[in-house]
């Protein structure tokens, strides 16, 4: 049968693009095995997310791989082990879309640059151009242990925020989202890189050149323009390239 004909068309059209991001993700080297998480909300009064199914690889993921839950965790239409997912992986997702309804995709990574510079008491500091796009649109939540916790997730978003997309989840790892997957991708890689490079330019020890205070806020703005929704919807398609060749795969 085909795994298509199981679902809405918006919803096939929304499993099929989240699988396209966790592919990319894994291609981008942004994976910790099977633990990490995207969610993607589905289309439609109901509420409800995709999540991955715990246990499959970001780079083996296939459209019928994710799992459809609701608000509460809750899966629907599953059966059991076959369906399970991350219970951290639910506390800290459903948190956000319950709060920001304006973001339909989150994307959360445990990489080694996101995690150090999480573990930096400065956070990230405004030394590249890619860390200039969150300057001033970066929050920070406090390490509480695994998310396991209800509770964390109103401290959670919060700390969040209504207007920023981005967040560094203290000693733990990064979360961004968007309005699309595409956006939500847009944001994960900028922060991701700009984790990257501040880890290797703190890494020889010298002193650190910052732009002066007027170009910081300037650069964040340009970053802002009209037509960065132009851009990010560039930046998807190119990326979509990448992984062209497992498109008949991830949309199975």
């Amino acid at each position: 049968m085909n795994p298509a004909a199981r679902f809405s068309s918006a919803e096939w059209q929304a499993r099929c693009e989240l699988a396209a991001l966790y592919r990319l993700i894994a291609h981008f080297r942004m994976t910790d095995m099977i633990d990490t998480h995207i969610s993607l909300r589905i289309p439609g009064p109901a509420h409800h997310f995709l999540i991955n199914r715990y246990g499959v690889l970001f780079q083996h993921m296939r459209a019928s791989d994710l799992v459809r839950i609701d608000q509460h965790g809750n899966v629907v239409g599953g059966d059991g082990d076959a369906q399970r997912v991350n219970r951290a992986g639910f506390v800290i997702h459903s948190a956000v879309h319950m709060a920001r309804p304006d973001l339909h995709c989150v994307i959360h990574t445990h990489t080694a640059a996101g995690m150090a510079v999480s573990a930096q008491e400065h956070g990230l500091l405004p030394i590249t151009q890619h860390a200039l796009k969150f300057y001033g649109r970066l929050s920070y939540h406090e390490y509480e242990g695994i998310a396991l916790s209800l509770e964390e997730r109103e401290r959670l978003v919060a700390d969040l925020g209504p207007r920023n997309k981005a967040i560094i989840l203290r000693n733990h790892g990064l979360l961004a989202g968007g309005r699309s997957v595409a956006e939500a991708f847009h944001e994960i890689y900028f922060l991701e890189r700009a984790c990257q490079a501040q880890v290797q330019a703190m890494a020889g020890g010298c002193q650190l050149h910052y732009p002066s205070e007027a170009v910081r806020q300037h650069t964040a703005d340009q970053f802002a323009l009209d037509d960065e929704e132009e851009i990010i919807a560039l930046g998807w398609q190119a990326a979509l390239a990448l992984i062209a060749d497992q498109q008949e795969s991830y949309a199975s």
